[in-house]
């Protein structure tokens, strides 16, 4: 297929079609005697097979029909031809090398179609120059989507009022993660048990009944589930499982149970970081090889460890390796503290609450959700990323925008929102889904950009709903390789060959 994002190295598989410069007599993979009657015409059409009309003589029966012509037999499955219809008038696949066993590949419509391999047939060192090459800019170009080649076929509305969908449906998705945790927790609080010590099933059907509104008075049910999902997100892929366990282990009935009038901080910081299993072992270290926050962090620690009934983690649990120091465990623990220290003693979640009744402007409603969510270094954690290797820069933010705005999409907007609509708030319930759908978010994701850039988006896919989108629209379809499920995919791919 000829598109306009072509690279060169693979181009020049069409000319070794067009020269025909083969070293022997020609045969399919499956050892059918072939002869090339007729090349055919390039075709000039986005998202077809690369030849029309060619004439191809297999065994003693001759063929008139498309040719496409790929770098890998895998591409043809890959690229998404195998459920193209404008493949299905495809007579011959001709490959630059072979990359599996299979002799043939199979149309849409389920017909088979027989394959030749160029390495077989071309001097062998032209095949290993065009092999390096195609796979050197392979690396360049992630092609996280079959369609990026060709994604010029559907146009932006039809991408963006399917991503639109797609972010809604992850939204409710969220939400209904925050309505399944809260009966979870109202459940264990009937049985009088404690995560994560006690294992235990929930019965389907509490899971399945709609919970009332007279089960979830006790404040304490809402800001341990904030808690979790807010430790949840600032552990980012690798760590986000260990911050949940963390959470629950060092949950918000201990973190009370802990507090004092002076500064409840220090003890959040010496709970989380020794039932983390991440404080360096102060007792078996010569006294100048420990900073005195840390040596204070375990004389508090020791204080209150006997209120503590729980496990301790293992520090092989949490993920260091290929993470920005900013982005250390021990970075977002600290910024977590801090911010469950605002949970507890300033009532972070009534002054969200607050915000959404008080301030109209979907901008300005932003900023100030960012304002509450931010934490600035203070003391050791502005020179440190992980225990007593200082650094000879200052670090400014614990929490930065950028993180803010994460915790903002997956945790506050889903949480206001099922608090609002299960205390009949309607008004308010569909103020959260409206800044969720207008807002655009300071949010750096490697894997959101690269779908954009391959969906060739220009600048929506900094809005919430877009960005969640583009997020669903991988996981559920691009990274399954689901394009009959897609709406893109269908566009592409779906449309009927012209006779």
């Amino acid at each position: 297929m000829i598109t306009s994002s072509k690279k060169i190295k693979e181009t020049a598989l069409y000319d070794l079609w067009k020269e025909q410069k083969f070293l022997d007599e020609i045969f399919t993979v499956e050892g059918d005697k072939l002869e090339i009657l007729d090349i055919g015409e390039m075709n000039g059409e986005i998202g077809g097979p690369d030849f029309k009309n060619a004439r191809i003589k297999i065994g003693n029966i001759t063929y008139i029909g498309d040719v496409e012509i790929d770098c890998f037999h895998s591409d043809w499955k890959s690229h998404g031809h195998s459920i193209n219809k404008k493949f299905n008038k495809v007579i011959l696949h001709a490959v630059l090398k072979r990359d599996n066993n299979t002799p043939y590949v199979l149309t849409e419509n389920g017909r088979k179609i027989p394959t030749i391999s160029f390495e077989e047939f071309i001097d062998h060192g032209s095949i290993e120059n065009l092999v390096a090459g195609i796979q050197k800019e392979r690396k360049k170009n992630s092609n996280l989507i079959r369609c990026s080649e060709i994604i010029e076929l559907t146009d932006e509305k039809t991408k963006l009022y399917f991503l639109y969908e797609l972010g809604v449906t992850r939204f409710k998705k969220k939400c209904e993660k925050v309505i399944i945790r809260l009966k979870e927790l109202n459940y264990l609080k009937s049985l009088q048990l404690k995560e994560p010590d006690i294992r235990y099933d929930i019965p389907e059907e509490i899971i399945k009944r709609k919970i009332h509104t007279t089960e979830l008075n006790d404040k304490r049910l809402w800001e341990q589930v904030f808690y979790e999902f807010t430790f949840e997100a600032l552990g980012y892929t690798q760590n986000k499982d260990t911050m949940r366990k963390l959470a629950q282990a060092v949950d918000i009935d201990f973190l009370k149970s802990i507090s004092t009038n002076d500064n409840p901080l220090k003890f959040y910081e010496a709970a989380l970081f020794n039932v983390a299993g991440l404080l360096p072992d102060v007792q078996n270290l010569k006294e100048e090889h420990t900073s005195e926050y840390t040596r204070k962090l375990y004389e508090n620690w020791v204080s209150i460890r006997n209120k503590y009934t729980g496990k301790i983690l293992s520090q092989e649990a949490w993920h260091f390796f290929r993470l920005r120091p900013q982005n250390f465990p021990t970075v977002r623990i600290a910024g977590g503290a801090r911010l469950i220290n605002r949970v507890i003693n300033r009532e972070l979640i009534k002054a969200i609450m607050r915000k959404f009744k008080q301030v109209h402007s979907y901008s300005l409603l932003l900023e100030c959700l960012r304002n509450l969510l931010i934490i600035k270094t203070d003391g050791y954690w502005g020179t440190h990323y992980v225990f007593d290797k200082p650094l000879n820069k200052h670090v400014k933010y614990l929490i930065g925008s950028n993180r803010a705005d994460e915790i903002i999409l997956n945790v506050v907007l889903p949480f206001v929102y099922v608090y609002f609509d299960l205390f009949e708030k309607k008004y308010l319930a569909q103020k959260v889904l409206k800044l969720f759908t207008e807002i655009k978010c300071e949010i750096e994701n490697s894997l959101v950009k690269e779908m954009a850039c391959e969906l060739d988006l220009k600048n929506s896919w900094n809005k919430a709903v877009i960005y969640q989108g583009l997020l669903e629209l991988y996981r559920t379809y691009c990274s399954k390789h689901d394009c009959n499920g897609c709406k893109i995919g269908q566009k592409i791919y779906c449309n009927e060959e012209p006779e």
